[in-house]
Parts: C-alpha cells; structure tokens; sequence
C-alpha cells in the first residue's frame, strides 16, 4: 500500500540523524505507555460512534504501532515483513474453516477450534487449571468479563438471569452488612464482590462491561454539564449551591432529558 510506504518514510526520517530528537530517543519500553493510551483513544472514539474521530484515533493507533516496528527492528532485529509475514500465516493457520476444508457450525465452535489449534502452536497440553494465566494484564472489567466467559465454557454459570440479579442483591446486602460494622477492609472486599456480579448481569446480556461504564460516563458528564448550565443561568455557582439544590437541579435535568427522549420515541 502506497499510504503505509509513506507512513514508513516519514517515520524513518523522523528516527534518522537529523530527524526528531523525541522520535531518535524513543524505546520499545518508552513507546508502551502512549500505544496504550492511543488504543484507549480508539476505543473512546468507538463508543462515541464518531467516524472523524474514529479514523483519526485509528491513525495514531497505526503511527504507534509501526513506530514500535521500526523501534524492534533496531533494538531486536524483528522485520515488519517478518511481523506481518507472521500474522498472516497464524491467521490463515487458525481459520481453517476459511482457508482449508474444515468445517464449523457457528461462532462456538469457531473459538474451540481456535483455543484448540492454539494450543498446539505452543505444543502445549491442556492447561492444569482453567485460569493459569490468569489474564493479570487486563484492565479489571475487562479481566472479570473473560473470566466468567471462560468459566461459563465449562458450566460454570447461571443458568437464568434472575440468579444474576438474586447474587447481586446478595453481596449489595453484604456491603451495607460491612459497612455497618465499619470494617473498611470488609467494605473493600464486598465490593469487588458486588463489582464481579455486576459484570456478571452485564456479560449475561453479551454487552461488554467497558464500553456500558464509558457510555455511563459520557452520559453522566454530559447531564453534568446541563446542570451546571441550568445553575450558572440562575445566578448561581455549583460550590455555593450546596449538595441538596445541586441534585434537584440533577432531577430537573433527567426529567428533561426523559421528556425529550419519550418526544423523540413519538415522532420517530
């Protein structure tokens, strides 16, 4: 691809003598933190359903990542032809379906057979116990959900929504139990406790935790900032107003926002 050729070029000229001191300084450890946060910035552009955004976030994600090439080709000696040579023969080697004549019967079995073909790249054996790697490198949502995904492969799961929502009842009351008793490390406990079974109602749904609690987010920030307008208009700050006009001005806005949704459901 003639635009990747040029990203490449720009990037040598940056990492060559005479080119950027920050570019010529960087590492693959010092290129860590920002890919991360680029791919954030990607997600974030995703859950705001904003394509400018979106192709902008993804081409920081892509800058990044071909940064971090060039980077392991000079302190690793790894190619990006041999990067990409490899990822196109794990692909094809892990779809058979696609690119041999194995045959599949839905998403389900796509995923056995990937796990399964997987697991012999690594010449490995079954794992001794289901979590042995224990997916420390997630962020605790995103961990939580694949846990119970995994766990729910082998039975491990309930079997109707009502469970989910009884198992959360359950540990709510154990939090205000501990809590009552002031024992902060109890209170702390319960509530990873309450914060697994709440991803648990999520995964049942097969919505994914990350994206409702950013979408959460951004809706509560926006409903902020319709407050502090609504307070601002009546001659007010929001560190004069005090907790209790603060939330009736939080009320008014959600019956706004709900009155508007219900006219917008009517003429659509």
């Amino acid at each position: 691809m003639k635009e990747i050729d040029r990203l490449l070029k720009v990037i040598d000229r940056l990492r060559a003598p005479g080119g950027c001191p920050w570019d010529r300084a960087q590492t693959i450890e010092t290129l860590r933190p920002g890919l991360l946060d680029e791919a954030y910035e990607v997600l974030s552009a995703i859950n705001s359903l904003d394509a400018e955004n979106l192709r902008e976030e993804l081409g920081d994600l892509l800058f990044g990542v071909l940064m971090l090439c060039r980077q392991a080709e000079a302190e690793s000696s790894i190619t990006l032809a041999e990067i990409a040579r490899g990822i196109e023969e794990k692909i094809v080697r892990r779809h058979p379906h696609v690119f041999s004549d194995r045959k599949v019967d839905g998403v389900a079995e796509v995923l056995e057979n990937w796990e399964e073909i997987k697991r012999g790249e690594k010449n490995r054996s079954r794992a001794k116990t289901l979590f042995e790697d224990r997916l420390r490198h997630l962020p605790a949502l995103r961990r939580a959900q694949k846990i119970q995904s995994r766990a729910r492969k082998v039975g491990f799961d309930w079997s109707e929504v009502s469970g989910v929502c009884d198992k959360i009842s359950e540990e709510l009351a154990e939090v205000k139990e501990a809590m009552a008793e002031g024992n902060r490390r109890e209170v702390e406990k319960e509530l990873g406790d309450l914060l697994f079974s709440v991803v648990n109602l999520v995964r049942f749904y097969e919505l994914e935790a990350e994206s409702c609690l950013h979408r959460m987010i951004e809706r509560w920030i926006d409903r902020f900032q319709k407050m502090e307008s609504l307070v601002k208009s009546r001659g007010k700050t929001l560190e004069a107003s005090g907790f209790e006009e603060l939330d009736r001005a939080w009320e008014e806005i959600a019956e706004r926002e709900k009155k508007e949704a219900r006219e917008e459901e009517k003429s659509s």
